[in-house]
């Protein structure tokens, strides 16, 4: 999921329940953005490199066991909040939370719905 500086939704990508998401981290970085926050997750060299090379600075923790040892803004870093707010706000639609939708299609269909929803409530 990728969401603005206030927390709203901008774009996603469905993947499958053993997919990990980090492989799909490609679809949702783009040139408009300043900053990608993730989580230690998404902590791998090919995402650093794919974020600099789109002149984006990527604002991940090193993971625990990694040798060297990754500095990041500690400051930006608290803005990632703003996503897990997000999944939050779409738990309360009880069709997200509990995934009743069979099909992709139409899970992405709701999670489209509920976006289209939180943004007309601005």
């Amino acid at each position: 999921m990728k969401v603005d500086a206030l927390g709203m939704p901008l774009d996603f990508v469905l993947t499958g329940g053993e997919v990990h998401e980090a492989s799909q981290v490609g679809f949702l970085i783009n040139e408009y953005c300043d900053y990608m926050i993730a989580d230690r997750g998404y902590d791998s060299d090919k995402i650093r490199d794919m974020c600099r090379s789109k002149g984006i600075e990527p604002v991940i923790p090193g993971r625990k066991c990694r040798k060297e040892l990754i500095s990041y803004d500690k400051d930006i870093y608290k803005e990632r909040n703003l996503v897990e707010r997000f999944f939050c706000r779409i738990k309360q639609f009880r069709r997200i939370a509990t995934r009743y939708d069979k099909t992709a299609l139409m899970f992405r269909g709701a999670l489209t719905l509920v976006s289209i929803i939180l943004w007309l409530q601005v």
